[in-house]
């Protein structure tokens, strides 16, 4: 990778929250105040000012030797002036100052530009669209998720995605209680939170994926309106099920590690992840 200037960008405060939603606004996607805020509170978003933020780059680390690169936007009136690569620098050289692995969830143009760099496979995903609308019983073995069941569901979070988040899964959980179940036996989970243009659902974990199609179902029963999900792409079960619900494939992402294709977790048991945004 290019020597970067990361003097060049400055660590942005809450204050910026305005600048940074009108970057995800302007690209199209789904991040709410309450996203952002996570990002700035719990890792470091990077941006390159101009009066107002026209670039950003969010580090989260994690809490098992990686931390999560996200939110590389560039203003559509700043592009091709290689402004994303740098920033991708410049988290990076945070990353590597903190003594962790890069990971990120890649667009097919994020890819071309993360493979040069040494960035490898590890797994792919497909963000799925469609519109839910709120009118299906539970299914039999799950049980709404409670205030309570916040540090289980981390545990089991942890184990599937490779590193304990209770800060995620607390926030998820606050904003749409109503969307987050858990299997009886206490094995699996489902979160969802409200987004900007759809509700995203995310994570799913299950021991098996009869138990997470249920999980699904029951997201999908219960939400309403426009939804997004990012499945990993092994599901075949999953799969025909969000066919059947009249859902289509939006676009698809690379999970990528820099100089590693060895997932962390065990991806046997994550189904959907919580966005390309969290991991």
């Amino acid at each position: 990778m290019e020597s970067i200037d990361v003097g060049q960008f400055q660590a942005l405060r809450e204050n910026s929250i305005t600048d940074c939603m009108a970057l995800s606004a302007e690209a199209g996607w789904n991040q709410t105040r309450e996203d952002w805020e996570l990002f700035l509170r719990h890792g470091t978003v990077f941006g390159l000012l101009d009066g107002h933020a026209v670039a950003t780059g969010a580090v989260l680390p994690y809490s098992n030797g990686f931390a999560w690169i996200s939110m590389v936007l560039v203003t559509a009136s700043r592009r091709r002036a290689r402004i994303g690569t740098r920033i991708l620098g410049a988290c990076c050289a945070e990353i590597a100052r903190l003594g962790l692995l890069p990971v990120l969830d890649a667009t097919p143009a994020g890819e071309r530009v993360y493979r040069p760099l040494g960035f490898e496979l590890m797994f792919n995903i497909s963000r799925w669209q469609g519109y839910a609308t709120g009118r299906a019983d539970l299914p039999a073995g799950l049980r709404a998720m409670g205030a309570a069941d916040v540090p289980t569901v981390a545990a089991i979070d942890a184990a599937a995605f490779g590193a304990r988040r209770s800060f995620l899964i607390e926030s998820l959980f606050r904003r749409a209680p109503q969307l987050a179940f858990m299997t009886e036996d206490l094995s699996g989970f489902v979160l969802a939170r409200p987004g900007r243009i759809a509700t995203q659902i995310g994570p799913i974990v299950a021991t098996d994926e009869a138990a997470a199609v249920a999980l699904l179902s029951a997201a999908l029963g219960s939400a309403s309106g426009p939804i997004f999900l990012d499945l990993v792409d092994r599901w075949n079960i999953l799969t025909r099920l969000l066919l059947q619900c009249g859902l289509t494939v939006q676009r698809p992402f690379a999970r990528m590690g820099l100089n590693c294709h060895v997932p962390f977790g065990d991806p046997a048991h994550l189904f959907v992840v919580a966005g390309p945004e969290f991991g």
